[in-house]
C-alpha cells in the first residue's frame, strides 16, 4: 500500500466494518482518521485512504466501499476489502470465526444473519457486549481522531492485535505441521485419534497455539477428538478435547493416577507430570474408556 497521511471513513452511526478497518489501517499507518464525507479530491489521492462510503471499491487509490456493489453480490464490507489489498482477507476468512458473520450482518442486516446462522433474531443482539456499544459509540461521536487520544490508541492496538493474530497463526501452523504428529490409540470404545506435540527446543510461548486450528487445516476435525501438548507451566503435559468432544472425560484422572495433578471438574483438560508418549497415550485412553 501507498504512503498515507490521512484515513477518512462516514459521519454518523458507526459500524463494526468501518471500525475494524481502520484499526487495521492504523497498524500500517500512524495517521488521524476523519468521519466525514470523501471529496473528490480525496477519492484521487492515493495518501487518503478512504474506508465504507464515497461509492467506490479502486485499491490503486486507496478507496475501499462496498456500497455500490449489487444487491445479490456476496456478504463482503469495508473490512474485507482492506484485509483483501493486504493479503490477509483469506486467513481472515478461515480463521476468525467473527469475520463471516460481520460480513452478513453488515451487508444483510439482523434478521438474514440470524437465519444464516441458524438462530433466533433476538440472539444477534443477545452476543453484544459493553466492548462492543462504547467503541462504537465513541468512535461515532469523534469527526477527527489523533495519535494523541485514547480511542485511537485503542483503536491502533485492535489493529495490531488482529494483523499479528494472523501472520503469526499462518507462522505458527507451519510450526505445527513440522513438529506435531497424529496418533492413533485403541481404548475399549474402540479406535480414535488424538493430536501430539512434542516438547520443542525453544518451546514456544503458548504450545498449545494453533494445534486446534491446525487440525481444521488439514481437515482432521471429523476423526480428532484430542489433543496433547507440553504445558507451559511445568514440565508435562497437557491433555485434552479438541471441540470439547465429550468422548474424552480427564475429570477423574486426577483421583485415579499419581502422575495427574489437576483435572477441571467439567471433563475437558487434565494436566499431567509424565513425560513418556506411552505414559500420556495410557492417561488419555483412560479419558476415552471413563465415557463407556
Amino acid at each position: 500500500m501507498s504512503q498515507t497521511r490521512l484515513i477518512i471513513t462516514h459521519p454518523g452511526s458507526a459500524h463494526k466494518d468501518d471500525l475494524l478497518a481502520c484499526c487495521v489501517l492504523l497498524h500500517f499507518h500512524k495517521v488521524p482518521i476523519e468521519r466525514r464525507d470523501p471529496t473528490p479530491e480525496d477519492l484521487a489521492d492515493p495518501t487518503v485512504k478512504v474506508i465504507d462510503v464515497g461509492h467506490e471499491h479502486e485499491p490503486t487509490r486507496g478507496n475501499f466501499d462496498h456500497h455500490q456493489f449489487p444487491r445479490d453480490h456476496e456478504p463482503i464490507c469495508a473490512l474485507s476489502l482492506v484485509l483483501k489489498d493486504l493479503g490477509l482477507y483469506d486467513d481472515a476468512k478461515k480463521f476468525c470465526d467473527w469475520m463471516e458473520p460481520a460480513e452478513w450482518f453488515d451487508t444483510r442486516g439482523a434478521n438474514d444473519t440470524a437465519k444464516w446462522l441458524g438462530v433466533e433474531r433476538q440472539v444477534i443482539g443477545q452476543l453484544n457486549s459493553p466492548i462492543d456499544v462504547t467503541m462504537l459509540r465513541r468512535f461515532a461521536r469523534e469527526e477527527r481522531l489523533t495519535p494523541d487520544k485514547p480511542l485511537w490508541q485503542i483503536m491502533e492496538m485492535i489493529g495490531e492485535d488482529l494483523v499479528m493474530f494472523l501472520r503469526d497463526l499462518r507462522s505458527r501452523l507451519g510450526f505445527v505441521e513440522q513438529h506435531a504428529r497424529f496418533l492413533t490409540l485403541h481404548s475399549d470404545a474402540g479406535e480414535f485419534e488424538v493430536l501430539y506435540m512434542p516438547r520443542t527446543n525453544p518451546m514456544p510461548v503458548e504450545p498449545s497455539a494453533g494445534l486446534g486450528r491446525y487440525i481444521e487445516e488439514v481437515g482432521k476435525e471429523g476423526s480428532v477428538i484430542g489433543m496433547i501438548y507440553p504445558d507451559r507451566r511445568g514440565p508435562g503435559f497437557g491433555i485434552s478435547r479438541f471441540n470439547d468432544d465429550r468422548r474424552l472425560d480427564f475429570s477423574g484422572l486426577a483421583t485415579e493416577h499419581e502422575d495427574v495433578h489437576f483435572a477441571h471438574a467439567r471433563g475437558f483438560v487434565a494436566k499431567t507430570s509424565a513425560t513418556d508418549l506411552e505414559r500420556l497415550k495410557e492417561l488419555v485412553i483412560a479419558a476415552r474408556n471413563a465415557t463407556m
